[in-house]
């Protein structure tokens, strides 16, 4: 099993901005692409997956309980901030820290 799917803290501890290219439709979505319906704008050139700046930050498209059983509803369309997150790596620490999790 993937330790992704027992944690979940990196999509409860940060923001989320992409282009909007990789939305539903875009040049540059994977996938279906990301659903405008899960975003905000920002800028022409940025959106933000909703749920990612709030206080405390929790991506709307987190199923489950961090640091329990957790999925992402849009796993094949995720953008590229998901993509590029490595687990283990040092921002991985400090979002299982931030939910009192040790780090893998």
């Amino acid at each position: 099993m993937n330790p992704c799917q027992a944690c979940g803290a990196c999509c409860a501890a940060f923001r989320v901005d992409f282009h909007p290219a990789e939305l539903a439709g875009g040049a540059f979505a994977w996938g279906d692409g990301v659903s405008p319906a899960l975003v905000v704008p920002l800028t022409p050139a940025l959106v933000r997956l909703r749920g990612t700046d709030a206080a405390p930050p929790r991506c709307v498209a987190l199923a489950g309980e961090v640091g329990g059983a957790v999925a992402c509803t849009i796993y094949d369309e995720r953008p590229s901030p998901c993509r590029e997150f490595e687990a283990g790596h040092e921002a991985c620490a400090r979002a299982r820290r931030r939910h009192g999790l040790s780090p893998l």
